[in-house]
């Protein structure tokens, strides 16, 4: 079907984390909406290391970046109002995104966490896609509370470009015949998968557009860039083919979750209690993502020097059983902690496969009744929140029932690089 035949949408969440948690923080009574205010959601806050996530657009007037350390952020807005990831309510909002834009169409692509898109080829479009496109855009903002951007094409890349032409809670439109009107003048750095690596090297060649990349010469850039460069010069010109695929899983090496403890932990029940939290939200993760893990790693640093160590461990049977993995992070840390006080704990399963062929061992503690106790509460929390039902020995510690902070593998990536 060539391209003048498809009708493709790319939904965009506006600056999604910080959203993510706006919304779910009115719904419980707070006052102050995160997104009118100088705010951004950031990780690992006790530590100098930690980063911006996502801000919102009150912060972005002092400069403040995504991507650049806390104490940066600080020294730029001191009233800045920081609040930590939450991945398991990110998860919650992802769902209900999906579930809202399917009754559009049957053939939808997760792209990230925040980002899908929709095929609606063939679809019967009252007023056309930027009528539907505009009643969607309204639906999620009503029914969510949160708003998207959505670019409307024939292609996945021009949708995604379009998207990010007007925000937020807007649609846009760029159609081949609009490339050059709309899409040409743009800095080249804002042309998908050009870097900040690759940005340099194409201002070397003189280019500074997309425009610029468009017209160059391509077997200069195929000599420079090699296979690259092609793909480059051909997204610069609007050109992608690829089909939405609604079916495969996103590709994942592996799932991890760490946290800075607010105090320093110099008891063993303590740790186990910190990686309970971390557990209970890679488990929820791996199993919302369809596979089972065959490695679990706990890695600790130590309180004093900041020193850190690690221990893994290989499964005969894989495994999505949160109390599976719990019990197996126990044994490690009991073998690997050397008894001095620890400030931050880790939890990673890794060697991914498919959870629906899973071949069971008689000689391992059958854990099937577990993992459907874990269905039912992934399907509580989808629905009422990431903390509407919780351990009970979480009550009155503390520590958070289930630690949300965002790793660099997590299950829906930030951005992946594959259309």
């Amino acid at each position: 079907m060539g391209d003048k035949e498809r009708t493709i949408f790319h939904i965009d969440v506006n600056s999604a984390f910080l959203s993510f948690e706006a919304v779910y923080r009115l719904q419980h009574g707070a006052k102050v909406d995160l997104r009118e205010i100088p705010s951004a959601v950031a990780g690992s806050q006790a530590t100098r290391h930690g980063i911006i996530l996502a801000k919102s657009i009150p912060t972005k007037k002092y400069g403040v970046k995504t991507g650049e350390a806390v104490w940066e952020a600080r020294q730029k807005c001191p009233g800045l109002v920081l609040v930590p990831p939450n991945y398991a309510l990110y998860m919650c909002c992802h769902s209900a995104l999906l579930d809202l834009v399917r009754d559009y169409s049957d053939r939808v692509q997760v792209f990230s966490i925040d980002e899908c898109f929709l095929d609606m080829t063939g679809m019967e479009l009252p007023g056309g896609p930027v009528a539907v496109a505009n009643e969607l855009r309204e639906r999620i903002k009503r029914e969510l509370g949160f708003t998207v951007s959505i670019g409307v094409s024939t292609n996945k890349l021009l949708a995604k470009m379009a998207s990010e032409l007007k925000k937020p809670d807007a649609v846009s439109t760029l159609y081949p015949h609009e490339i050059e009107e709309k899409m040409w003048p743009l800095p080249v750095e804002e042309m998908y998968m050009v870097g900040r690596a690759t940005a340099p090297k194409l201002h070397r060649l003189g280019i500074y557009t997309i425009g610029d990349l468009a017209r160059f010469d391509l077997n200069l850039l195929k000599h420079t860039f090699k296979s690259w460069g092609i793909l480059l010069w051909n997204y610069a010109n609007g050109i992608e083919d690829s089909v939405i695929s609604s079916s495969g899983r996103t590709v994942i090496k592996g799932i991890g979750n760490s946290t800075t403890i607010h105090f320093d932990v110099d008891d063993r029940g303590t740790a186990h209690q910190v990686l309970l939290s971390l557990v209970e939200t890679v488990a929820m993760r791996l199993r919302h993502s369809g596979f089972c893990c065959s490695v679990i790693a706990v890695s600790i640093r130590r309180a004093e020097d900041l020193g850190y160590y690690s221990h893994q461990m290989t499964l005969q049977t894989p495994t999505d059983c949160t109390n599976a993995i719990y019990e197996c992070c126990k044994r490690l840390f009991d073998a690997a902690w050397k008894g001095e006080p620890i400030r931050h704990l880790g939890v990673r399963v890794s060697r991914l496969s498919p959870a629906d062929h899973v071949q069971l061992s008689m000689f391992e503690k059958d854990w099937e009744d577990q993992r459907r106790i874990d269905r039912a509460v992934d399907s509580i929390r989808t629905r009422f929140g990431p903390r509407a039902i919780i351990r009970s020995n979480f009550l009155w510690s503390r520590l958070a029932p289930l630690e949300g902070g965002l790793s660099e593998d997590a299950s829906y990536p930030v951005m992946t690089n594959i259309l």
